[in-house]
Protein backbone atom coordinates (compact mmCIF):
# COMPACT_ATOMS: atom_id res chain seq x y z
CA UNK A 1 0.00 0.00 0.00
CA UNK A 2 1.12 3.46 -0.76
CA UNK A 3 -0.28 6.52 1.21
CA UNK A 4 0.02 10.24 0.43
CA UNK A 5 0.07 12.42 3.36
CA UNK A 6 -0.83 15.79 3.72
CA UNK A 7 0.84 17.64 5.92
CA UNK A 8 -1.28 21.20 6.77
CA UNK A 9 0.70 24.42 7.26
CA UNK A 10 -1.90 25.92 9.82
CA UNK A 11 -0.17 27.85 13.04
CA UNK A 12 -2.71 25.42 14.95
CA UNK A 13 -0.83 22.11 13.10
CA UNK A 14 1.55 19.83 14.80
CA UNK A 15 3.44 17.86 12.46
CA UNK A 16 5.54 15.85 15.07
CA UNK A 17 2.65 13.06 15.50
CA UNK A 18 2.44 12.97 11.83
CA UNK A 19 6.37 12.61 11.17
CA UNK A 20 6.33 9.38 14.10
CA UNK A 21 3.88 7.87 12.25
CA UNK A 22 5.31 8.09 9.17
CA UNK A 23 8.20 6.51 10.55
CA UNK A 24 5.85 3.54 11.80
CA UNK A 25 4.24 3.20 8.49
CA UNK A 26 8.02 2.84 6.87
CA UNK A 27 8.63 0.02 9.73
CA UNK A 28 5.61 -1.80 8.81
CA UNK A 29 6.62 -1.68 5.14
CA UNK A 30 4.56 0.79 3.70
CA UNK A 31 5.42 3.55 1.09
CA UNK A 32 4.43 6.78 2.02
CA UNK A 33 4.67 10.15 0.36
CA UNK A 34 4.39 13.59 2.24
CA UNK A 35 2.76 16.35 0.69
CA UNK A 36 3.25 19.99 2.94
CA UNK A 37 1.40 23.18 2.91
CA UNK A 38 2.52 26.14 4.84
CA UNK A 39 0.57 29.07 5.21
CA UNK A 40 1.56 30.25 8.24
CA UNK A 41 5.17 30.63 7.38
CA UNK A 42 4.22 32.00 4.06
CA UNK A 43 2.30 34.73 6.10
CA UNK A 44 4.99 35.29 8.72
CA UNK A 45 7.86 35.54 5.31
CA UNK A 46 5.01 38.30 3.96
CA UNK A 47 5.30 40.30 7.35
CA UNK A 48 8.59 40.42 7.40
CA UNK A 49 8.51 41.70 4.28
CA UNK A 50 5.65 43.90 4.79
CA UNK A 51 3.22 42.55 2.77
CA UNK A 52 -0.48 41.90 3.28
CA UNK A 53 -1.49 38.41 2.82
CA UNK A 54 -4.00 38.65 0.70
CA UNK A 55 -6.99 36.00 0.69
CA UNK A 56 -9.68 36.08 -2.20
CA UNK A 57 -13.31 33.59 -2.62
CA UNK A 58 -14.29 32.70 -6.25
CA UNK A 59 -17.84 32.55 -7.34
CA UNK A 60 -17.79 28.95 -6.06
CA UNK A 61 -17.43 29.84 -2.29
CA UNK A 62 -14.08 28.49 -1.63
CA UNK A 63 -11.67 30.58 -0.13
CA UNK A 64 -7.76 31.17 -1.15
CA UNK A 65 -5.18 32.70 -1.27
CA UNK A 66 -4.04 35.15 -3.90
CA UNK A 67 -0.67 34.98 -5.60
CA UNK A 68 0.83 38.01 -7.14
CA UNK A 69 4.82 38.38 -8.04
CA UNK A 70 5.77 39.35 -4.48
CA UNK A 71 3.71 36.92 -2.72
CA UNK A 72 5.58 34.03 -5.18
CA UNK A 73 8.75 35.53 -4.16
CA UNK A 74 7.78 34.76 -0.54
CA UNK A 75 6.30 31.17 -1.55
CA UNK A 76 9.88 30.12 -2.34
CA UNK A 77 11.42 30.75 0.49
CA UNK A 78 8.67 29.57 2.94
CA UNK A 79 7.90 26.50 1.13
CA UNK A 80 10.93 24.91 -0.07
CA UNK A 81 13.06 26.72 1.47
CA UNK A 82 11.95 26.64 5.37
CA UNK A 83 8.87 24.04 5.93
CA UNK A 84 10.01 21.41 3.39
CA UNK A 85 13.87 21.37 4.87
CA UNK A 86 12.80 20.91 8.71
CA UNK A 87 10.05 18.47 7.90
CA UNK A 88 12.92 16.65 6.05
CA UNK A 89 14.95 17.14 8.66
CA UNK A 90 12.46 15.69 11.48
CA UNK A 91 12.10 12.89 9.49
CA UNK A 92 15.48 12.13 9.30
CA UNK A 93 15.63 12.30 13.06
CA UNK A 94 12.80 9.67 13.28
CA UNK A 95 14.86 7.64 11.22
CA UNK A 96 13.58 8.25 7.62
CA UNK A 97 15.58 9.10 4.91
CA UNK A 98 13.58 11.75 3.38
CA UNK A 99 14.34 13.61 0.21
CA UNK A 100 12.86 16.87 -0.01
CA UNK A 101 11.46 18.20 -3.51
CA UNK A 102 9.45 21.22 -4.74
CA UNK A 103 7.02 20.60 -7.50
CA UNK A 104 9.47 22.27 -9.91
CA UNK A 105 12.17 19.50 -8.96
CA UNK A 106 12.07 17.02 -11.91
CA UNK A 107 8.79 18.21 -13.50
CA UNK A 108 6.77 16.61 -10.29
CA UNK A 109 4.00 19.07 -10.64
CA UNK A 110 3.14 20.60 -13.96
CA UNK A 111 0.03 22.04 -15.26
CA UNK A 112 -1.04 25.28 -17.13
CA UNK A 113 -0.14 28.94 -15.59
CA UNK A 114 -3.32 31.02 -14.27
CA UNK A 115 -2.50 34.69 -14.56
CA UNK A 116 -5.90 35.96 -13.88
CA UNK A 117 -8.84 34.63 -11.71
CA UNK A 118 -12.70 34.73 -11.25
CA UNK A 119 -13.12 36.17 -7.56
CA UNK A 120 -16.35 37.69 -5.78
CA UNK A 121 -15.49 41.12 -4.10
CA UNK A 122 -18.32 43.28 -2.70
CA UNK A 123 -21.20 40.74 -4.02
CA UNK A 124 -19.77 41.31 -7.63
CA UNK A 125 -18.12 38.67 -9.74
CA UNK A 126 -14.80 39.96 -11.17
CA UNK A 127 -11.82 39.22 -13.02
CA UNK A 128 -8.69 39.39 -10.78
CA UNK A 129 -5.27 39.85 -12.90
CA UNK A 130 -1.32 39.17 -12.09
CA UNK A 131 -1.69 35.67 -10.34
CA UNK A 132 1.22 33.25 -10.01
CA UNK A 133 -0.53 30.41 -9.41
CA UNK A 134 -1.37 26.84 -11.79
CA UNK A 135 -3.67 23.58 -12.18
CA UNK A 136 -1.85 20.25 -11.73
CA UNK A 137 -2.17 18.05 -14.84
CA UNK A 138 0.97 16.08 -14.76
CA UNK A 139 2.45 14.50 -12.16
CA UNK A 140 6.18 12.56 -12.68
CA UNK A 141 5.12 9.61 -10.62
CA UNK A 142 8.25 7.85 -12.38
CA UNK A 143 10.25 10.11 -10.27
CA UNK A 144 8.09 9.56 -6.96
CA UNK A 145 8.08 5.61 -7.77
CA UNK A 146 11.91 5.76 -8.35
CA UNK A 147 12.50 6.94 -5.16
CA UNK A 148 10.16 4.59 -3.07
CA UNK A 149 11.67 1.89 -4.86
CA UNK A 150 15.07 3.07 -3.60
CA UNK A 151 13.76 3.29 0.47
CA UNK A 152 13.18 7.05 0.09
CA UNK A 153 10.07 8.92 1.37
CA UNK A 154 9.52 12.08 -0.66
CA UNK A 155 8.74 15.17 0.64
CA UNK A 156 7.34 17.46 -1.72
CA UNK A 157 5.48 21.09 -2.10
CA UNK A 158 4.95 23.95 -4.24
CA UNK A 159 5.82 25.91 -6.46
CA UNK A 160 4.91 23.88 -9.43
CA UNK A 161 6.05 24.49 -12.82
CA UNK A 162 3.66 26.82 -14.53
CA UNK A 163 3.31 26.39 -18.60
CA UNK A 164 3.01 29.80 -19.78
CA UNK A 165 1.50 30.28 -23.11
CA UNK A 166 4.96 30.49 -25.54
CA UNK A 167 5.78 26.66 -23.46
CA UNK A 168 8.19 28.19 -21.04
CA UNK A 169 8.09 27.43 -17.66
CA UNK A 170 7.17 29.84 -14.24
CA UNK A 171 7.64 28.53 -10.72
CA UNK A 172 3.77 29.19 -9.25
CA UNK A 173 1.90 28.68 -6.15
CA UNK A 174 -0.83 25.87 -6.05
CA UNK A 175 -2.92 24.73 -3.53
CA UNK A 176 -1.28 22.04 -1.36
CA UNK A 177 -4.28 19.79 -0.94
CA UNK A 178 -5.09 19.35 -4.37
CA UNK A 179 -1.12 18.92 -4.85
CA UNK A 180 -1.94 16.22 -2.52
CA UNK A 181 -4.84 14.94 -4.24
CA UNK A 182 -2.63 15.02 -7.82
CA UNK A 183 -0.13 13.36 -6.39
CA UNK A 184 -2.29 10.24 -5.11
CA UNK A 185 -4.14 9.99 -7.67
CA UNK A 186 -0.88 9.81 -10.05
CA UNK A 187 0.45 7.18 -7.50
CA UNK A 188 -3.64 5.36 -7.17
CA UNK A 189 -3.05 5.90 -3.26
CA UNK A 190 -4.87 6.19 -0.07
CA UNK A 191 -4.78 10.42 -0.05
CA UNK A 192 -4.83 11.53 4.40
CA UNK A 193 -5.35 14.94 5.01
CA UNK A 194 -4.42 16.17 8.41
CA UNK A 195 -5.70 19.03 9.14
CA UNK A 196 -6.93 20.87 12.08
CA UNK A 197 -9.97 19.78 12.57
CA UNK A 198 -11.54 15.92 13.57
CA UNK A 199 -12.88 16.27 10.06
CA UNK A 200 -16.19 17.21 7.96
CA UNK A 201 -19.13 18.37 10.54
CA UNK A 202 -22.39 18.48 9.33
CA UNK A 203 -22.30 22.17 12.12
CA UNK A 204 -19.13 23.46 12.62
CA UNK A 205 -20.17 24.33 15.80
CA UNK A 206 -21.43 21.27 16.96
CA UNK A 207 -18.35 18.31 17.55
CA UNK A 208 -20.89 15.72 17.77
CA UNK A 209 -21.79 16.49 14.26
CA UNK A 210 -18.63 15.19 12.31
CA UNK A 211 -19.34 12.97 9.03
CA UNK A 212 -17.34 9.73 9.63
CA UNK A 213 -18.21 8.01 6.66
CA UNK A 214 -19.21 9.15 3.10
CA UNK A 215 -19.74 5.87 0.94
CA UNK A 216 -22.97 7.14 -1.40
CA UNK A 217 -23.30 9.91 -3.95
CA UNK A 218 -26.30 11.26 -1.30
CA UNK A 219 -24.00 11.08 1.55
CA UNK A 220 -21.28 12.78 -0.42
CA UNK A 221 -23.71 15.51 -1.53
CA UNK A 222 -24.40 16.05 2.02
CA UNK A 223 -20.77 16.59 2.61
CA UNK A 224 -20.39 18.94 -0.37
CA UNK A 225 -23.40 21.25 1.71
CA UNK A 226 -21.57 20.66 4.75
CA UNK A 227 -18.24 21.66 4.00
CA UNK A 228 -17.67 25.63 4.74
CA UNK A 229 -14.61 27.75 4.31
CA UNK A 230 -11.28 26.07 3.65
CA UNK A 231 -12.94 23.16 3.92
CA UNK A 232 -14.47 23.13 0.53
CA UNK A 233 -11.41 23.42 -1.02
CA UNK A 234 -10.11 20.08 0.67
CA UNK A 235 -13.79 18.39 0.03
CA UNK A 236 -13.04 19.30 -3.71
CA UNK A 237 -9.39 17.74 -3.15
CA UNK A 238 -10.91 14.45 -2.26
CA UNK A 239 -12.67 14.38 -4.91
CA UNK A 240 -10.00 15.01 -7.47
CA UNK A 241 -7.93 12.03 -5.85
CA UNK A 242 -10.54 9.51 -6.35
CA UNK A 243 -11.37 10.51 -9.83
CA UNK A 244 -7.71 10.40 -10.58
CA UNK A 245 -7.33 7.11 -8.85
CA UNK A 246 -7.32 7.28 -5.09
CA UNK A 247 -9.12 4.29 -3.84
CA UNK A 248 -10.15 6.36 -0.39
CA UNK A 249 -9.46 10.01 1.22
CA UNK A 250 -9.58 10.76 4.60
CA UNK A 251 -10.10 14.15 6.00
CA UNK A 252 -8.55 13.80 10.33
CA UNK A 253 -7.00 15.84 13.18
CA UNK A 254 -2.79 15.98 12.90
CA UNK A 255 -3.14 16.49 16.76
CA UNK A 256 -4.67 13.54 17.14
CA UNK A 257 -2.66 10.17 18.55
CA UNK A 258 -0.97 8.22 15.94
CA UNK A 259 -2.91 10.61 13.61
CA UNK A 260 -1.98 8.78 9.99
CA UNK A 261 -2.96 5.08 11.31
CA UNK A 262 -5.87 6.20 13.24
CA UNK A 263 -7.04 7.83 9.77
CA UNK A 264 -6.31 4.95 7.58
CA UNK A 265 -8.74 3.12 10.80
CA UNK A 266 -11.13 5.52 10.49
CA UNK A 267 -11.07 8.18 12.87
CA UNK A 268 -12.00 11.70 10.86
CA UNK A 269 -13.85 11.81 7.88
CA UNK A 270 -13.50 9.33 5.63
CA UNK A 271 -14.70 9.70 1.51
CA UNK A 272 -14.87 6.04 -0.50
CA UNK A 273 -14.31 6.50 -4.24
CA UNK A 274 -18.27 4.83 -5.21
CA UNK A 275 -19.40 7.93 -3.04
CA UNK A 276 -18.60 9.78 -6.28
CA UNK A 277 -21.95 10.91 -8.24
CA UNK A 278 -21.21 10.14 -12.13
CA UNK A 279 -19.87 12.95 -14.05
Amino acid sequence: MTVVVKIGGARAVDPEGALADVAALREEGEDVVVVHGGSTMVDETLERLGIEPEYVETPGGVVGRFTDEATMEAFKMAMPGVVNTDLVAGLQNQGVDAVGLSGVDGGLLTGPRKSAVRVVEDGKKKIKRGDHSGTIEDVNDDLLERLLDGGYTPVASVPMLGVEDDGSYTPVNSDADRSAAAVAGALNADLVLLTDTRGVYRDPDDPGTLIDRVTTPDEYDGLRTAAEGFMKRKVMAAEEALRGGAPSVVVADANADEPIRSALRGAGTTIERDALPEE
